[in-house]
C-alpha cells in the first residue's frame, strides 16, 4: 500500500511524523468504455484546443483566468499559499465525534507513524481512546485545503476528511410538505422503528449489486440470459397510513442483506 500523503500531526508542542493511506477500496466493477459499433476501447486524450495535438502530462500546468489572461501556477505557488498546511496537520480543537453531523463526512484514511513518531503516535491514540474525543485539524492535499477529524480506531489513528460548512447546500429550496403527523400514526411509526431497531453491525451489509452484475456478465459471456424482473416505482393505492403501519408491524422483521 502506497502512502498518498506524508507530513506530521501536532497537538500542543507534540509533533508526530506520519504517513497517510487510503482506508477504502472501490467495490464496483471496473468497466471499460467501448465503441458500440466494434467494441474498441475509448481513449481520452488531453488535446491543445488551438493545435488539436495531444499534450503530455509533464507539459500540463494549471492556471487561473484573471484580467483577460491566465496566471500560471507552479508547485511552489501552492506551497507558498499555506506552507504549514502542505506538510502539517495542527489539531487545534478536540470534540465529541457525535457533535459532527454525518453529512459532513467525506473519506477515511489510515495514519501510520513515520521514523521517530512511534511513541507520540501511541500516546495520541491512547489519549483519544480514553477521552473518547476526536481532534479537528486542517491540511492541504492535491492543492486543496481539507478539514478533518482524527480519532482512535482499534490499534490505529484514522483521519476522516470532512466538508466545510459552506460546502453543504441548504434544504430551503426543497418542496417540503407542511402537514403534521397524526398522533396515532406517529406512535405506530415509532413502534415500527423500535421493532426494526438493533445494534449496528456494518459487516452484515454487503455490496451485492456488483456481485449480481458480475453474474449477468458471466451469463452473457456464455450466451445465456440472466433472469430479470423489472422493478417499477409503486405508488400505494391507499392513503390509509394507519393500515400500512399495522401491516408493517405484523409482517416479518427484515434484516440486512
Amino acid at each position: 500500500m502506497k502512502a498518498i500523503w506524508t507530513g506530521s500531526i501536532g497537538f500542543g508542542l507534540v509533533n508526530i511524523p506520519i504517513k497517510m493511506y487510503s482506508a477504502v477500496e472501490d467495490s464496483t466493477l471496473d468497466l471499460d468504455m467501448l465503441d458500440k459499433k466494434d467494441h474498441a476501447n475509448i481513449r481520452f486524450k488531453r488535446v491543445n484546443e488551438r493545435t488539436g495535438k495531444e499534450v503530455l502530462w509533464k507539459n500540463i500546468v494549471r492556471g487561473y483566468f484573471v484580467n483577460n489572461k491566465y496566471v500560471v501556477l507552479g508547485k511552489e505557488d501552492f506551497e507558498k499559499a499555506s506552507p504549514e498546511k502542505t506538510k502539517h496537520i495542527n489539531i487545534n480543537q478536540f470534540v465529541d465525534e457525535d457533535d459532527i453531523d454525518s453529512a459532513y463526512f467525506e473519506a477515511p484514511y489510515f495514519l501510520e507513524p513515520d521514523k521517530t513518531g512511534d511513541r507520540a503516535y501511541v500516546l495520541l491514540r491512547d489519549a483519544l481512546a480514553k477521552s473518547k474525543k476526536a481532534g479537528v485539524g486542517q491540511f492541504v492535499m492535491h492543492n486543496k485545503e481539507h478539514l478533518c477529524i482524527i480519532k482512535a480506531q482499534d490499534k490505529a489513528l484514522i483521519l476522516n476528511r470532512i466538508r466545510f460548512y459552506q460546502e453543504l447546500r441548504s434544504p430551503d429550496t426543497l418542496k417540503i410538505p407542511t402537514v403534521k403527523s397524526k398522533p396515532a400514526e406517529l406512535k405506530m411509526a415509532v413502534d415500527l422503528i423500535k421493532q426494526l431497531s438493533g445494534p449496528f453491525n456494518i459487516s452484515k451489509y454487503k455490496d451485492d449489486y456488483s456481485d449480481k452484475l458480475l453474474k449477468i456478465i458471466k451469463a452473457k459471456s456464455k450466451g445465456q440470459k440472466a433472469p430479470f424482473k423489472k422493478m417499477e416505482i409503486v405508488h400505494s393505492s391507499t392513503k390509509d397510513l394507519m393500515a400500512q403501519l399495522k401491516a408493517s408491524l405484523s409482517g416479518p422483521k427484515k434484516t440486512a442483506s
